[in-house]
């Protein structure tokens, strides 16, 4: 059966069909909406778009936030302005079609452990490396959703007590130590103490801001600002995934987002940070690190089978 997936960003909405091999057809993108009636609209319209197509059994919709366990209402996005929104509920109600909703790094997570790099793994997990940190944990091949369905929320771990004031209301969440707005603002701290920070300070001077685009294009020219930046942002990451391991023991950890496109520069340092901090480490085993594979496509992808294993 096919099936279509709907991916909602803070930007841009991106769908598709999906086969039950994980194959996406009909990619599409379009801008996301200011507001929650123009998101549904969007939504609605690139699903009759794809069903002109295709035909299709159940869609799956993917959003940044807190989704009930009924896979039914969108309880916090904070990025979409959504609180207690019945999405499931609306949408149904206009495509006459079975639909779930699923957090976007849940649904990443479930690509990535059945048709990416988590593939013949039963236990893992999935950190998306963005603006924030998205989580997902796969246990014994299942999506790990908690009692309220708002389980995996792995940026917003406390990393260090009393630190820095997070945008969920605490302090000293892991996403402020080890996400891409971490990156850019140690690299801002490198430019501003000179030294090793001047090819930073000379980024920023000529762009007038330092971007996470452009942090990463010095990273991989090799310029040892950017470079330290990476390794302090990577060992934070990597120390978060040995407290990580204590409560779920995954066997493999699945690097996805922007970030991720530095390879094993971003795994070198998170690795050694993850080893130094891995409880009982030398007397139990670890687990390994990895590159996403199906890198902007897996939100699609994955809300899109769940949607699929849902109607079944």
């Amino acid at each position: 059966m096919l099936t279509i997936g709907i991916d909602i960003g803070g930007t841009k909405i991106a769908g598709g069909v999906v086969t039950e091999d994980g194959e996406l057809l009909s990619p599409r993108r379009t801008a996301t909406p200011e507001n929650s009636a123009g998101i549904e609209d969007a939504v609605a319209a690139m699903v009759a778009d794809l069903r002109a197509e295709h035909e299709v059994g159940a869609v799956g919709v993917a959003a940044a936030g807190f989704i009930d366990r009924g896979r039914a209402v969108v309880t916090y996005a904070a990025n979409l302005a959504w609180r207690n929104e019945p999405l499931k509920e609306r949408l149904e109600k206009r495509l006459e079609l079975p639909v779930i909703v699923e957090n976007d790094a849940n649904a990443a997570g479930w690509a990535e452990y059945r048709f990416g790099a988590g593939r013949g793994v039963k236990d893992l997990m999935m950190l998306t490396i963005g603006t924030g940190i998205g989580g997902a944990v796969i246990v014994n091949g299942e999506l790990f959703r908690g009692g309220f369905g708002a389980a995996a929320e792995l940026g917003h771990m406390r990393f260090q007590r009393d630190g820095l004031m997070c945008g969920c209301g605490q302090r000293g969440c892991v996403e402020q130590y080890a996400s891409g707005r971490a990156l850019q603002r140690v690299a801002g701290e490198l430019a501003d103490a000179g030294g090793i920070g001047g090819g930073l300070a000379a980024a920023r001077a000529a762009e007038g801001s330092l971007e996470g685009a452009t942090i990463s294009r010095l990273v991989l020219e090799g310029d040892p600002g950017a470079l330290e930046a990476l390794r302090a942002v990577s060992a934070a990451l990597g120390e978060a995934c040995g407290t990580f391991s204590a409560a779920f023991d995954p066997a493999v950890f699945v690097i996805g987002g922007g970030v991720s496109q530095l390879g094993e520069v971003l795994l070198a340092p998170m690795r050694e940070a993850y080893h130094q901090y891995l409880p009982a480490h030398g007397n139990r085993p670890g687990g390994d690190f990895t590159i996403a594979q199906l890198v902007n496509d897996a939100g699609v992808i994955g809300v899109a089978d769940l949607a699929r294993e849902g109607s079944e």
